[in-house]
Order: structure tokens, then sequence, then C-alpha cells
């Protein structure tokens, strides 16, 4: 059986100031290939924070993070930054769209920054978007665009340079009921074709559709259940 793709041991992260703050207390975390997992829990509980000391965004106070082989506690900022440019992909709540970009521009920005002729890049970038029902609105900039084409847009500059894992914060908070389950769908959608994904929800009916959630508090992972997988009609 493969390793896990994600694994954290012995989890820690402090953040100093007047009084020190342990955002994260001794995690043990895995997350196997292909999984949806699913983090959730009340404001404070640690969940972006774990994400972030994932995959490397943040830097961490104890412990291990091995990702796709790689341990990044080893690894310089340099490397880190790298190592996520490369193999990972972020949908973010705010969408984080470069706004002078159209569609089309903003999701082949990963695959220019592997070095990938510009060609080949907007060729992948198009179907990218072709697949995420957003040919129409290659051309168009993020501010011509609604809210939930917005983060179809960045899902698919998550994974048009097929990372080894997607990271998503919130990804549906700024959107409506209809729209979440959009954007739902399409992450359970790439999730069955095989792309591993780790998302932070304050939403149930989101975190339902991940194949397990884990929650936490204080700090601290409590427990995890398994999800509801199938994909609407």
């Amino acid at each position: 059986m493969d390793a896990p793709i994600v694994q954290a041991s012995r989890l820690r992260k402090v953040y100093q100031g007047a009084n020190a703050v342990e955002a994260l207390r001794g995690i043990d975390f895995e997350v196997e290939r292909g999984e949806m997992v699913a983090i959730v829990g009340p404001s404070g509980s640690g969940k972006t924070t774990l994400l972030n000391c994932l995959s490397g965004l943040d830097s961490f106070n104890g412990g291990q993070v091995v990702v796709d082989g790689q341990d990044l506690s080893t690894m310089s900022d340099r490397a880190r930054t790298a190592y996520r440019r490369d193999h990972m992909g972020f949908v973010f709540q705010a969408f984080n769209l470069l706004p002078v970009l159209s569609a089309v521009e903003n999701v082949e920005i990963p695959l220019l920054l592997q070095n990938l002729n510009s060609r080949d890049s907007r060729r992948r970038a198009l179907e990218m978007l072709e697949t995420l029902g957003l040919a129409h609105r290659a051309n168009h900039r993020p501010d011509q665009l609604s809210g939930g084409e917005q983060q179809r847009v960045a899902v698919a500059r998550a994974l048009v340079h097929k990372p080894a894992v997607v990271w998503a914060d919130e990804p549906t908070g700024n959107l409506d009921t209809e729209v979440t389950q959009v954007i739902v769908e399409l992450l359970v959608r790439m999730n069955k074709d095989g792309q591993t994904i780790v998302l932070v929800t304050h939403n149930p009916q989101v975190a339902e559709r991940a194949r397990r959630t884990v929650r936490m508090r204080d700090g601290r992972i409590e427990k995890a259940e398994a999800g509801r997988v199938e994909v609407s009609a």
C-alpha cells in the first residue's frame, strides 16, 4: 500500500507576542493519496494554521511535515517556495486572481512559472477552463466575472499543473448557496478523478461531501468521520 501523500507528526505552531499562543499542539495527521479531507471546527481552533503549516506557507515550531515524500521541515524557505510552485495548488476564499489578467492568463500562471512554453501553457489553460465550463469566459478579466466564475477560474489555476495536493481554505466562503453547490460538485468530481484535496470549511454541507472530516478544537484534532462522496446529478 502506498504511503500517505501528507504526513504530519507532533506538529506544533506557536505565535509569539505579549503572550505566546500555541495554535497547534502536537498534531498527528495523514492524508491518503487521492483522498478529499475536510478540516472543520470553531473559529480559532487552528484549521487555517494547520493548512498553512501542512502546505509550507507557514513555518512551524516543532514536528515534521512530509508531502509526497518530501520533508518540508528540512527545506529552506526558497526550497519550500519552489516545491509549492511545482507540486501544490491553492484555492482561497478571496479568489486571489490577478485583476489585470484575463481568466486564461490567470490559469496559465503556474505553467509559465514552471517554464512551460507559452503556446503549450495557453493550450492547457484553455483546456482546463473548458473542462470547468468556462471556455466562453477565457478572455474576461476577474471584474467581468461573477463570484462563482472567479472561484472556478481559481480552481482551474490550482489544478492546471497537476499538483500532488490541492489546498483549499474556505473555497465557498464568499459564495451563495447555489454557487457553493457548483464549486463543491467540481471539487468532488476532480477528487473522483484522483486529485488529492485538503480543504478548510465552516460549512457542514461542504464538509459532508469530503471522504473524511477532521474536527479541530483548541489546536488539537478531536475526531474524524466519513463523509458523503456521491456526485449529485
